[in-house]
């Protein structure tokens, strides 16, 4: 732990989150509060014809780190499907729980090394991933309803 938590990358990101603000004619929503932290994560989806997203918007109330990592899914997920954020939030997990060397090859998300030793943050830092996951989950059944 001798690297601080909250670096000046990690400050930037977290005031540059791409697609902020919500979608009104999302195909699906989904908020996802933190049982550890409290924070919140509001994502809203549109997708499609090929189940990947095509429009996003998030709206966050976290911490920096939070903030930080809904920044970088945020910038990676348009033209992505559901199977590649799962993979992505399963490959950035198990680097934080130490069972990958590297969190991944997302633009910036090294940045978020600096949170392995703070088992108490990872929820916040996965949070992003599970709101938009449980998003696309909601738009892809209303698709199929369709």
């Amino acid at each position: 732990m001798n690297q601080p938590l909250y670096t000046r990358d990690i400050l930037r990101l977290a005031v540059s989150i791409p697609h902020e603000g919500r979608l009104p004619d999302a195909h699906g929503s989904a908020e996802i509060r933190s049982q550890t932290c409290g924070s919140r994560v509001v994502a809203d989806v549109r997708i499609s014809s090929d189940q990947k997203i095509e429009q996003l918007g998030v709206e966050v109330n976290a911490c920096a780190l939070g903030q930080a990592s809904t920044a970088i899914v945020a910038g990676q997920a348009v033209g992505r499907s559901s199977t590649e954020i799962k993979a992505a939030r399963e490959h950035l997990q198990d680097f934080l729980e130490g069972r990958q060397e590297s969190p991944g090859t997302w633009r910036d998300i090294d940045l978020l090394a600096t949170a392995r030793d703070y088992p108490g943050r990872h929820a916040a830092i996965l949070l992003p991933y599970d709101a938009i996951l449980e998003a696309l989950a909601i738009a892809s059944q209303a698709d199929g309803a369709s």
